[in-house]
């Protein structure tokens, strides 16, 4: 395998922003409880969760089995998600910034919105959402078919060095998204060039599963979480995944371990409309923070292997700001932007 040890500075930032050291916690000093502050347990009603793509999605995933803990802990009544999909996610970031005001709903989020509002031109940005909270990270798998010749992640670079073109990548993100920088970046990494690489875009995580398993595209770059089960059936074969330390759970080797030199995580969060009044806001972090700590969420983490990275409020606010920032910088980096 031909490998380029030399990640070009802006690609080590991007890394270092992503992956979380200690995988610890972070609180405003001023949370209480669910209840708003009030110390009550009374649950919350109306609460509306809006998924910017399709169902099966990394973020649809996200989104319902947070509300399912928060309804299985008391700390709401039922959770309407509800999908609105189009242009990566800014169709429904758009949706969220037009409903200005509104108390009742949140947006789930992450990298794929950030990047998206880079290369779809999007008029909404999240700057002009109110951050709520970090929840998770997850690694990158790079994923073939169960049926494809290729059977390590050598096998497959060599085909797709030979061929970038030819050898088409999918993944469930807009150009900007975690499924496209990790192509991307591996591309570089390996000594492809990130402008021939042949990159399919599907909404979300299902999407792009049924592409892989009809032989659309011929490797896929997607969360570990949205492919692992068909991995365990031998629909799909994980040749690596991206995280600095090997997934429970999962027969894969990391990037590291297989001779290159990245290490990629993607996140996810939730936001909400602007305008809202700071008492609102301190509900929705209260609230969220109660979901994070009960025992549901512990549970949903460990099932679905996501990385436990909290964080709320003006801290989360500050690590969106750096993100936007370091998107830009490797989009144009890797001459994508």
């Amino acid at each position: 395998m031909r490998i380029n040890m030399g990640l070009r500075a802006g690609i080590g930032i991007l890394t270092l922003g992503l992956v979380v050291a200690g995988c610890g916690t972070t609180r405003e000093d001023n949370e209480t409880s669910a209840g708003g502050g009030s110390g009550t347990a009374e649950p919350i009603s109306g609460l509306r969760i809006m998924v910017p793509n399709d169902p099966g999605s990394g973020y649809d995933t996200t989104a319902r089995t947070a509300a399912k803990a928060m309804e299985d802990a008391g700390l709401t009544d039922t959770v309407e998600v509800f999908n609105v999909p189009g242009a990566g996610g800014t169709v429904g970031l758009q949706q969220t910034v037009n409903d200005a005001g509104s108390e009742d709903l949140l947006l789930q989020m992450g990298l794929g919105v950030v990047g998206a509002t880079y290369t779809n031109q999007s008029e909404a940005t999240l700057e002009e959402t109110t951050p709520i909270a970090r929840l998770i990270e997850e690694a990158e798998a790079i994923v073939v078919p169960g049926d494809s010749p290729y059977s390590t992640l050598d096998e497959l670079v060599d085909a797709w060095s030979a061929d970038p073109g030819g050898v088409p990548v999918g993944g469930g993100s807009s150009p900007g998204g975690p499924d496209h920088l990790t192509p991307m970046l591996l591309a570089q990494a390996v000594g492809v060039e990130p402008t021939e690489v042949n990159y399919v875009a599907y909404d979300g995580g299902g999407e792009l599963l049924a592409a892989l398993l009809g032989g659309k595209v011929v490797f896929g770059a997607t969360g570990v979480g949205e492919i692992a089960e068909q991995a365990k059936a031998g629909e799909l074969k994980i040749l690596a995944v991206t995280s600095e330390q090997p997934v429970p759970d999962v027969d894969a080797p990391t990037l590291t371990e297989e001779g290159v030199e990245l290490v990629f995580s993607n996140w996810r969060g939730l936001v909400a409309p602007p305008e809202i009044s700071d008492d609102a806001r301190q509900r929705f972090v209260d609230l969220i923070t109660a979901m994070h700590d009960s025992d549901e969420w512990k549970a949903a983490l460990e099932e679905n292997g996501w990385i436990d990275a909290y964080i709320t409020g003006d801290e989360f606010a500050t690590f969106l700001q750096d993100e936007d920032k370091r998107v830009s910088e490797v989009l144009a980096e890797l001459g994508l932007a």
